[in-house]
């Protein structure tokens, strides 16, 4: 009998990790290594530069452009508010000056005598980076950002949408196999990360954004719902950057799926913790999944474990999710195991096992592309 190991997704109640947080452009860093920080804490910034408006003065004026330095009434550097003079035209015998107020605010970045034309640096926008998880600074990351660890529960999903995300975990449903339907979310759950158990339908994830959840997880999504959720069809390449309003985890695939109920009871033990959550999805190279992040305190922390990562032997018979386009979600079981490697579709080798779906249907696909459900 021909005999496999693929991973699956990390579940554990208790493991220390690290999350590397740091700014898009150099900035300042405002803790250093060995201070608490919390979720929700700041942890560096920076400015963005604002948007530049080009302004022909020659043509506004009707002037020449060598001209258009000597009817400046601000000069480069000065920040100029909306509805202020900005340069005048000397007239005729002081007389019949042209003038031009500005419609924008900002800074005079720079004066052209040979385009006539100025340009307007907007307001700079000012990025944070939060720290995301509460924890220890353990390595500052010069004029860029840090290294935080954690002791934490952490739950990795197989796929989401939406960023990062703060709140308290509230359990929507009381099993871990029935679905999170829209009368199971109620208003009291603003702000909460709300816990389903089978699949989330598309008028529960409409509920969560009307009464201002934070995120959904459940274990399915079906992908109709998804894309009437987004309005467009998603591609699975890389997600996070959605704004529907809710951040969406589901742990096990597309479809009427329970959640892994050992995923559902470790959640159900946080009830009322805080936790945070991403949806950062990538099925690519350099895998990403979504994540829930429960903080343990110092006590519990003390008694931290290894990740527990739902790895098994693949067998036939044995139930696995297709982690890969172009089935990616799909769930099913082993039904052969060929011992050779085949030629895929992109004319390479690979070692593959067959995938029966529960329509019937059976796919053959590399082995790398499938990983355990865990129980």
């Amino acid at each position: 009998m021909a005999h496999a190991y693929t991973p699956g997704l990390t579940v554990t109640q208790k493991t220390r990790l690290r999350w590397r947080r740091v700014l898009p452009i150099a900035g300042e860093v405002l803790v250093r290594v060995g201070d608490r920080v919390h979720a929700r804490d700041v942890v560096a910034r920076t400015y963005m530069p604002g948007d530049i408006t080009p302004l022909n003065l020659a043509n506004l004026l009707s002037v020449a452009p060598a001209d258009v330095p000597d009817c400046m009434l601000k000069k480069q550097g000065d920040r100029v508010e909306v509805g202020e003079p900005l340069a005048r035209t000397k007239g005729i015998f002081g007389f019949f000056k042209t003038e031009y107020r500005s419609k924008v605010a900002g800074t005079i970045e720079s004066i052209s005598n040979v385009t006539g034309q100025v340009i307007l640096r907007g307001e700079p926008s000012p990025v944070e980076v939060l720290a995301y998880v509460t924890g220890r600074v353990v390595e500052e990351i010069p004029n860029e950002g840090v290294v935080i660890e954690a002791h934490v529960a952490y739950v990795q999903g197989i796929f989401g949408i939406g960023g990062e995300t703060f709140g308290t975990i509230r359990m929507a449903c009381q099993r871990h196999d029935k679905e999170l339907s829209a009368e199971k979310i109620t208003e009291d759950m603003r702000g909460c990360v709300i816990v389903g158990g089978a699949r989330m339908t598309g008028q529960a994830v409409r509920r969560a954004i009307d009464v201002g959840a934070a995120a959904v997880v459940s274990g399915g999504l079906d992908d109709q719902d998804l894309r009437e959720i987004l309005g467009y069809d998603l591609g699975v390449a890389i997600t996070g950057s959605e704004r529907i309003g809710v951040t969406l985890v589901i742990t096990e695939g597309f479809g009427e799926i329970a959640m892994a109920e050992r995923t559902f009871q470790l959640l159900a033990s946080h009830e009322g913790a805080e936790a945070s959550v991403n949806g950062a999805t990538q099925i690519r190279a350099g895998v990403v999944r979504p994540e829930i992040v429960i903080a343990l305190d110092e006590t519990a922390s003390a008694e931290t474990t290894a990740p527990t990562v739902s790895a098994d032997r693949l067998d036939v018979g044995t139930p696995v999710r297709i982690i890969r386009d172009p089935y990616f979600g799909q769930i099913g079981t082993v039904a052969e195991l060929p011992p050779e490697p085949q030629v895929l579709e992109s004319e390479s080798k690979a070692r593959v096992l067959h995938v029966r779906l529960e329509s019937g249907e059976t796919l053959v696909v590399p082995r790398a592309n499938v990983e355990i459900i865990g129980g």
